[in-house]
C-alpha cells in the first residue's frame, strides 16, 4: 500500500478534510520547504522519549500499522511503515529490549527498543537547512540469540539502506558488524547532503535472510535511534562577505547589479526549455554535462556503440569514477522521444527496488538530450532466448529466478511504491540481466502514474503486440493489470524459450498463449518447457504456467495482482484453477507479433542494447468482421 492509499483511507476518516500531517508529506514534502528552521533531529525509535549524551532524542511510540505515518508535532521529522508480517499476525511494529544488557555502548538506554517494518521503514527530516549532515544510525540486533543459544541464534536479518535515495550499505545485517553477537551496539554513520530541505533515511527488506528464527515475524530492518546533525562548517556565517554585499558601493553596485540582471535574463533564455522539460519532476535526476559523457563514451566513437532504436543511439561509457554505464542520446528528429525522454525521467528517478534499473541521471544541453543508466552486461531477456547462436543458456532455476524477480519489480511500482506507477510496455526486450543474471525492468517512457481514487484510467494505447492486455487495447482502459497481463505473456516465453508468436511453427503451436491454454487442458503443461533444458523442476513449471495462465485472463478482475502472483509463485498461497482461455483468445485473434528482438516494432534494425531505446512508434490490433488484423500506428500520447 502506498502513499496514495493511505491519503484515501484519511480523507475518508477526516470527513473529507486532509490531515495536516498527510498535507506535509504529499508533493515532495512541503513541510518546511524553503522555509527551514532545523538543523538537526534525534528520533528513539520505537520508545519514549531519551536524552543521551546531552543530545533529546524525540519519542517514536506511535502504534504503526502495515501502511501508515506519523508526524512529528512540531513538523521537525516524519516515519512511515510500509509492510505485514505474514507470518506473525499478532507482531507489533516495535521490540521491547530493557531486560536485556546492550555492550558497546555507554547509553544501554538507546537501546532497549526499537522500530521494526517488515518490508519498507522511512524517517524524514523535515525543515531542514540545506548543506551538508551527518546521519548516525544506531542498532542493536535483540531477537536473534548469540551463538550459544543453539538453533535460535541460526536467523539473519538482512535489509538495505538508502539515504537521500541512494543505497548506502546494501545487505546489512547487524548482526554480522557486531561479529556474530546480539545484544551488542552497532552505530553507524554516513554523510549526506540536504538540497531541499528534508532528509529521507530508508530501510528496506529485500527478501533475503531468515523469517521466522528464532520466532515468527523475526526479519525485516530493525533500528533503535537515530541522530542527524550539520557539520559545523555548514554554519560557519562569513560576516566579512555578508557585510561586503550589503555596504552600498553607489555606482559599482549599480553595475554589478546591471551586469547580474544581463547574466540572469541569458541565463533564462538558454535554459527555458530544459526548465519546461523538467517541470513538475518531483524527482530531480543528477546532471551530467555532455563534456563529461562525450570523454566517457570516447566522443560517442562508434566502436562504443550498443545499439540504436527509435529515441536514437546507444553507447556504452566509463565514467571518472570508474562506473560503466549505458548513454542513451534522444534523435534531434524523435518528437515522440522528446515526451518519453521526460516521462522516463520523472518515473524512473522517482522508485528505486533491485529489479529495477538505475538511472544515474540525464543532460540536457541545447538541444542535447542524453538518459544515463547502469551497464548490464548480459543484455536483455528476449536476446538471452532468442537470439539464436548467441543466446544465453538459462537453466531451470535462473528462468524462475528470472520470472520472481520481475514479478516482485512490479509489484513493487503497483503496491509499494511512493508512487503508483503502471509500466504499460512490459515485454522481454525490456528486463535486462545483470552480471549474476538478476532481472531488472527497464524503459519507462511509457509509464503512467495511477491515482488509487481512479478505477482505470482512459489513455490512447501505447505497447506492443502479443503483451497488450484486451481491455486496453480495446478500450484504452489502464490500470495496473494490464502489467500483470504483460507478465503472464513474458513468464510462458522463459519457460518455452520462444516468442509470443512465431509463424515458422505449425499452426497449434503458432500462437504461445494459444498452445499453453491447450496443453494445461490436457494436463500436459511439460510439453512446453524449452527443449534446451535438460533438467527442470517439473511442480515449478507447472505452478509457474498456470499462475502466467491466470495472470492473462481476458478480465481483468480474474487476474491476480502483482503480489499475489508472487505469493503463488514462492507457494506461499495456492494456485486458483484456470478455468477460462487467455487473453485475446476468446476475440478470435490472429496476429503477427512482434517483440524488440524479432523485428518490427521499430523502423530501425534493433541489436544488443537496443533496449535501452524507445521505440518510433507501438502498435495496436483492432480485429475487423473477418478477425484480420489491422495496425494502427499511434505516434505519441
Amino acid at each position: 500500500m502506498n502513499f496514495f492509499s493511505i491519503w484515501k483511507k484519511a480523507v475518508r476518516r477526516e470527513g473529507g478534510v486532509l490531515p495536516s500531517g498527510l498535507r506535509c508529506l504529499q508533493r515532495n514534502f512541503p513541510c518546511g520547504r524553503n522555509r527551514p528552521v532545523y538543523d538537526n533531529f534525534s528520533v528513539k525509535c520505537g520508545g519514549p522519549e531519551t536524552i543521551s549524551n546531552q543530545i533529546i532524542y524525540e519519542r517514536d511510540n506511535e502504534t504503526l500499522g502495515p501502511a501508515t505515518y506519523y508526524v512529528a508535532s512540531t513538523d521537525r521529522w516524519a516515519v512511515s511503515n510500509v509492510g505485514h508480517f505474514w507470518d506473525n499476525n499478532n507482531s507489533k511494529y516495535t521490540s521491547d529490549s530493557s531486560s536485556q544488557i546492550v555492550a558497546n555502548t555507554l547509553d544501554p538506554q538507546l537501546f532497549w527498543t526499537a522500530r521494526i517494518s517488515p518490508v519498507s521503514l522511512r524517517y524524514y527530516g523535515l525543515g531542514l537547512v540545506n548543506g551538508n549532515y551527518t546521519v548516525r544510525l544506531q542498532f542493536a540486533e535483540t531477537t536473534i540469540m548469540n551463538p550459544l543459544s543453539g538453533w535460535e541464534s541460526l536467523g539473519r536479518r538482512v535489509f538495505d539502506i538508502y539515504i537521500q535515495g541512494n543505497l548506502v550499505w546494501e545487505d546489512f545485517d547487524i548482526k554480522k558488524e557486531a561479529d556474530g553477537n546480539s545484544f551488542q551496539a552497532v552505530p553507524k554513520n554516513f554523510p549526506a547532503q540536504v538540497s531541499d530541505n528534508y532528509l529521507e533515511i530508508h530501510l528496506f527488506w529485500a527478501g533475503k535472510g531468515t523469517c521466522c528464527i528464532p520466532t515468527a515475524g523475526t526479519y525485516g530492518p530493525s533500528i533503535s535511534a537515530i541522530s542527524v546533525t550539520r557539520d559545523p562548517t555548514g554554519k560557519k556565517i562569513k560576516i566579512g562577505l555578508i557585510l561586503g554585499i550589503f555596504v552600498p558601493v553607489g555606482v559599482v553596485s549599480c553595475l554589478c547589479i546591471l551586469a547580474l540582471f544581463y547574466f540572469v535574463q541569458r541565463r533564462m533564455r538558454l535554459h527555458r526549455k530544459k526548465d519546461e522539460e523538467l517541470l513538475g519532476i518531483d524527482a530531480r535526476p543528477y546532471t551530467f554535462s555532455y563534456a563529461e559523457l562525450k570523454a566517457a563514451t570516447a566522443d560517442f566513437n562508434p566502436a562504443n556503440k550498443l545499439g540504436e532504436g527509435g529515441f536514437g543511439p546507444v553507447f556504452k561509457g566509463t565514467l571518472n569514477d570508474g562506473r560503466v554505464i549505458a548513454v542513451k542520446q534522444l534523435s534531434v528528429a524523435s518528437h515522440q522521444g522528446k515526451s518519453q525522454f521526460v516521462a522516463e525521467i520523472a518515473t524512473i528517478s522517482a522508485v528505486q527496488q533491485r529489479n529495477l534499473v538505475k538511472l544515474y541521471g540525464c543532460c540536457i544541453e541545447g538541444e542535447k538530450r542524453i538518459l544515463v543508466y547502469e551497464y548490464l552486461e548480459n543484455k536483455s531477456l528476449d536476446q538471452a532466448l532468442f537470439a539464436g547462436k548467441t543466446r544465453l543458456y538459462l537453466d531451470w532455476p535462473t528462468r524462475f529466478d528470472i520470472c520472481l524477480g520481475v514479478a516482485r519489480g512490479l509489484a513493487y511500482l503497483h503496491e509499494e511504491s511512493r508512487l503508483r506507477i503502471v509500466h504499460r510496455d512490459v515485454k522481454a526486450s525490456n528486463i535486462l540481466l545483470d552480471s549474476d543474471l538478476n532481472p531488472k525492468i527497464s524503459d519507462f517512457g511509457l509509464a503512467k502514474l495511477y491515482d488509487d481514487k481512479k478505477t482505470h484510467i482512459s489513455t490512447r494505447v501505447a505497447g506492443t503486440i502479443g503483451y497488450l492486455a484486451p481491455e486496453y487495447a480495446m478500450r484504452g482502459h489502464l490500470t495496473e493489470k494490464v502489467d500483470v497481463f504483460g507478465f503472464g505473456v513474458v513468464a510462458l516465453e522463459v519457460v518455452s524459450g520462444r516468442p509470443n508468436s512465431d509463424t515458422s511453427l505449425e499452426a497449434e503451436k503458432m500462437y504461445l498463449l494459444d498452445w499453453a491454454w491447450h496443453l494445461h487442458q490436457n494436463n500436459n503443461e511439460v510439453e512446453l518447457v524449452d527443449a534446451n533444458l535438460s533438467e527442470f523442476n517439473e511442480e515449478e513449471v507447472k505452478r509457474l504456467i498456470r499462475v502466467a495462465l491466470l495472470c492473462t485472463q481476458s478480465s481483468p478482475q480474474m487476474r491476480p495482482s502483482m503480489s499475489r502472483a508472487v505469493a503463488m509463485l514462492l507457494a506461499d498461497v495456492e494456485v486458483g484453477a484456470v478455468t477460462a482461455q487467455p487473453g485475446y483468445l476468446m476475440s478470435g485473434w490472429k496476429f503477427n507479433d512482434t517483440t524488440s528482438f524479432m523485428s518490427t516494432d521499430t523502423q530501425t534494425t534493433k541489436t544488443d542494447y537496443s533496449h535501452y531505446t524507445s521505440s518510433s512508434s507501438t502498435r495496436v490490433l483492432t480485429p475487423d468482421r473477418d478477425s484480420k488484423p489491422v495496425l494502427q500506428e499511434i505516434i505519441g500520447e
